[in-house]
């Protein structure tokens, strides 16, 4: 099932403002990722797609031995805020782009690094291509995406009440890494990690989705309104994962580095 790319657009734009005040999670995904791909080792020119609010832009362009920073989002009011973030750091060039199209030239870029963006991607192999065709030679790709087991827990409440498709499905590792092949990359490298988010209703949490504008996540391509009733229904079946006063929801985190 494909994401409807101009909802995307939309509901990270009406986002911009309250995005950072519940992004907890990518903040701590992204903190980690620079870990994991090891910062120090970032140089020349490198490219944030999916850049959102900035969070991680400005730390990659702190970065001593980056020349200059490429942040490029969806959403142009998610740019201004990250320009806004990043004012004082002159290396950073904003650019309005689909991450299925970069409008840059050909091995233009050092490395690409994103953040838990391109799951929101329509076609996944045209975006590695797209994004082996900038990269350098020997550049770099290091992202963070979601994977199949995010919010399992709200897929299977709604499992319970119809039969139509409420949450986006997510690509697996494996999945990710027969992309990567098939677009030239190599040194293929891919972990797992699951992150636990404690909610206390399930309306706390699918109000932080709207915040974060990733509710199109618990729509899943069905067309057709959702009751009251219905609704109703599946915070009923949510209930039965509540633990110690709270609600769960699993968000499963894909890191990959791959070398071009």
């Amino acid at each position: 099932m494909r994401p409807d790319k101009a909802k995307i657009q939309h509901s990270f734009a009406a986002a911009a403002d309250s995005y950072d005040s519940v992004a907890g999670l990518q903040r701590q995904v992204g903190t980690a990722l620079l870990v994991w791909l090891d910062a120090a080792s970032l140089a020349g020119t490198v490219l944030d797609l999916g850049c959102g609010t900035g969070f991680l832009t400005g730390l990659l362009a702190a970065q001593p031995k980056v020349d200059s920073l490429i942040a490029v989002d969806i959403a142009l009011t998610m740019l201004h805020t990250t320009l806004h973030k990043t004012a004082a750091q002159q290396r950073i060039r904003p650019v309005c782009a689909d991450a299925e199209y970069l409008p840059f030239a050909g091995q233009s870029v050092d490395w690409v690094v994103s953040n838990l963006a391109l799951q929101w991607c329509t076609n996944l192999g045209a975006v590695f291509s797209g994004i082996k065709q900038v990269l350098k030679p020997q550049g770099q790709l290091v992202f963070s995406t979601f994977g199949p087991q995010t919010l399992h827990e709200l897929k299977s409440a709604w499992a319970g009440v119809d039969d139509h498709k409420h949450v986006n499905n997510f690509y697996s590792a494996q999945q990710i890494g027969v992309f990567l092949q098939q677009a030239g990359f190599t040194d293929i490298q891919l972990e797992s990690t699951l992150y636990i988010s404690h909610y206390g209703s399930v309306r706390e949490l699918m109000q932080e989705l709207k915040q974060l504008g990733a509710h199109h996540v618990i729509e899943g391509g069905n067309k057709r309104l959702t009751t009251k009733t219905a609704m109703q229904a599946m915070m009923a079946a949510y209930e039965t994962f509540r633990t110690e006063g709270q609600i769960p929801a699993s968000f499963e985190v894909i890191r990959v580095m791959a070398n071009n």
